[in-house]
């Protein structure tokens, strides 16, 4: 016998539910990331927000399966300029946060 419509439509809702309540989660980790990594070289987080570029499922080093999200982000030096960022989670944790950083010339001392 087939479950009835109805419970197949309140599994999905509940999967819809966890996916959106997981995502806000994972974005809202982010954020607060791509925020402490400008503050930490001094750089301006740009519009205060990641944008989501890629989803896909992965399994994490317990062999769990998780969803990858690759986030964008800008950021300035002098707020003239927007550089890109970007952060990769798994779940909610941080696994790469890339800071596209200019080379930094430092003037040494002559003799």
């Amino acid at each position: 016998m087939a479950p009835p419509v109805e419970i197949l439509g309140l599994v999905l809702l509940a999967a819809i539910a966890w996916l959106i309540w997981d995502s806000l989660k994972a974005r809202e980790a982010a954020v607060v990331a791509s925020r402490a990594a400008c503050a930490a070289e001094q750089l301006q987080f740009l519009d205060d927000t990641v944008m989501i570029q890629s989803v896909r499922p992965m399994r994490n080093d317990e062999g769990n399966l998780r969803l990858r999200r690759v986030y964008g982000f800008e950021y300035s030096e002098s707020g003239d300029n927007r550089r890109k960022g970007s952060v990769v989670m798994v779940g909610d944790r941080v696994i790469v946060l890339n800071l596209e950083l200019p080379p930094r010339v430092t003037s040494l001392p002559l003799h």
